[in-house]
């Protein structure tokens, strides 16, 4: 392979290289399910694509690799974390596994990623993270993709306790995001979340605010994580899982955990928790508010007296 080979991607590749009809079966297949392929052993594309294994490995050559194990390592690079949780799959033995046996081990890694996540902290960025939050004027929040999830649970309790706290994921999806970024100022704080799988619109809306001078409070996975880059501050959560992408519980953890923080900080957590108390209570089953509502409602029409009827 020379080293201007080293420098192309597949793509680029297979537009520079001299294919035969069944190569250009495996490649139009290739430029259409990267991800998918990138995931593939030799056999099953073969199989798919209607070809040998030979011819599979003769394609991989083609475009300048030694065979098809350089062609999908190749492949696979830029989709590490996309591909995890298939290759966590491949590497388990499924059938021998019992619903049980899952439904335990996926409790103990949340307990081991939420014990990790607590030695890992970092208390100097802590509190510079719940300082940043008590004192911005206004609070954009940044997660979209699975991300939302989370950023909406960050908002139901940021709300509490700051006076503008905004969530940038809604149906329009990234470009809502940055047209309400448009408007950012000194004194805002941007809170982005990212976990695998990364979304790239996240990253690039939080450059673009680190950029603009921003101060964007990170909260991700590892030093690795695309986010660190342009982040002001970066608090991390280990989301590691056998079955997804990321552990989701450990996530909402160091958000809550956070919260928690600011919340403490504040000092108007109980003033928060009495001014919510009232604003619900008419909408809790059994709360007061519905006995009284239920006492006070107007007669039926079955409940009042015929003008005939006999009230002696």
């Amino acid at each position: 392979m020379t080293s201007s080979q080293d420098r192309m991607s597949i793509s680029q590749r297979i537009i520079h290289a001299t294919l035969s009809p069944a190569h250009r079966q495996i490649a139009d297949y290739v430029l259409d399910y990267p991800l998918r392929v990138a995931a593939m052993p030799a056999e099953d594309l073969a199989e798919i694509v209607g070809v040998s294994v030979p011819t599979v490995n003769r394609f991989a050559r083609a475009l300048g690799f030694s065979g098809y194990a350089q062609f999908r390592a190749d492949l696979v690079l830029g989709y590490e974390s996309a591909l995890a949780p298939v290759e966590k799959l491949r590497a388990k033995p499924q059938q021998s596994i019992r619903p049980a046996d899952v439904f335990a081990d996926t409790l103990a890694t949340m307990a081991r990623n939420v014990e990790r996540t607590r030695q890992a902290l970092d208390f100097d960025v802590l509190a510079q993270a719940v300082d940043a939050i008590l004192s911005a004027r206004r609070i954009y929040i940044i997660g979209l993709g699975s991300s939302a999830w989370h950023g909406g649970l960050l908002l139901r309790r940021l709300d509490l306790f700051c006076d503008d706290v905004r969530l940038l994921a809604n149906i329009e999806g990234a470009s809502f995001a940055a047209r309400s970024l448009r408007g950012i100022k000194p004194g805002d704080l941007v809170v982005a979340i990212a976990f695998p799988r990364y979304m790239a619109d996240t990253i690039t809306l939080s450059k673009r605010m680190a950029d603009a001078g921003a101060h964007v409070l990170a909260l991700t996975d590892n030093a690795s994580s695309p986010l660190v880059a342009h982040a002001t501050m970066t608090l991390f959560a280990h989301v590691e899982s056998a079955h997804f992408a990321n552990c989701e519980a450990s996530a909402l953890a160091l958000i809550e955990a956070l919260t928690a923080a600011v919340a403490h900080a504040s000092g108007r957590s109980m003033q928060a928790a009495t001014e919510l108390a009232d604003t619900v209570l008419p909408y809790l089953h059994g709360g007061h508010s519905n006995a009284f509502r239920a006492s006070a409602k107007p007669a039926l029409i079955d409940d009042i007296p015929d003008d005939d009827a006999d009230l002696s």
